[in-house]
């Protein structure tokens, strides 16, 4: 008897099934689409491997013996167990029990995670989502090891070895508290634009962005007072000063007493995209909540 299971073929397996339930070589091997001496091999080889004849011949065709009746269940079983392995995975949102761990910026929390848990709630109740800071350093290492299911990042910053898909275009509009003296004509010039003092967001703290290459370009400047390292803070600080921001439209929308205008120069945007590892890219729940991200990221926000 040779009860090691690397030397057992899973074809093995199908071949007892299929003369357990038919109690004949030639109609097993029908069912199989098999010749019949093809089928006569394998009987042959399972004998050897369960060190039994399995099979003996009666007046009524093939019988099998305690051993085989012993081995017949579990072995339907093991059959049953594989198939239902290879069958695609069905993924239910309204039932579904999992916890998704999204790292985002604070702009994406408000950009994306707002609309994107508005829709999620109503579609999978039972997803919980953990949202946490975005470490560039570590994220790929992160995703690998299952700590992150998601980023939201953008193209430039997203590691080589992750999937990644674009999710809009943001613009950058001014901002400013709704009875700012600026408002009156209802645009903003440059000159208007260059002395008014502004808010920078900057993660190190700087005073220079993206508006500063623009004006840089056409030889002018700005007055930075203000660097924040996080866009939660703006709107508060911009209702009790005359200070102006710079700010992505999305996260710019539907701020009480706060307006919005168009810049008076072309500052260049960025574009918004989702990246994930490869070890969930196939995953059913992971794919529909990334087909969700994408959908809700194509909603009007203003």
């Amino acid at each position: 008897m040779n009860n090691d299971i690397r030397n057992l073929d899973l074809n093995l397996l199908k071949a007892f099934d299929a003369l357990m339930d038919e109690g004949s070589v030639t109609r097993a091997a029908q069912r199989l689409v098999l010749t019949q001496p093809a089928v006569s091999a394998m009987l042959t080889r399972l004998r050897d491997y369960f060190d039994d004849p399995l099979f003996v011949r009666s007046q009524r065709g093939m019988v099998p013996t305690e051993r085989a009746l012993t081995l017949a269940g579990p072995i339907k079983q093991v059959l049953s167990d594989i198939n239902r392995l290879l069958q695609p995975v069905h993924f239910e949102p309204q039932t579904v029990q999992m916890t998704y761990t999204i790292a985002a910026t604070d702009y994406a929390l408000k950009a994306v995670i707002v609309p994107l848990m508005a829709e999620l709630k109503k579609q999978a109740p039972g997803v919980r989502v953990a949202v946490i800071s975005v470490n560039h350093d570590s994220l790929s290492r992160q995703m690998e090891q299952g700590e992150v299911d998601l980023a939201l990042v953008t193209p430039e910053t997203t590691p080589e070895e992750l999937h990644g898909r674009a999710l809009y275009e943001e613009q950058y509009v001014c901002m400013m508290r709704a009875d700012h003296p600026a408002t009156v004509s209802g645009r903003i010039t440059v000159e208007q634009f260059c002395s008014l003092e502004h808010i920078l967001v900057s993660s190190k703290g700087g005073f220079w962005g993206p508006t500063d290459d623009a004006l840089a370009a056409m030889k002018l400047k700005r007055h930075i007072g203000l660097s924040v390292n996080s866009f939660l803070v703006l709107p508060e600080i911009l209702r009790i000063t005359d200070m102006i921001a710079v700010v992505p439209r999305r996260l710019a929308c539907r701020h009480d007493n706060l307006v919005i205008m168009d810049t008076p120069l072309e500052v260049l945007g960025f574009t918004k995209s989702m990246a994930w590892h490869e070890r969930s890219h196939r995953d059913p729940a992971h794919r529909w909540v990334r087909a969700l991200c994408l959908e809700v990221s194509q909603l009007p926000h203003l």
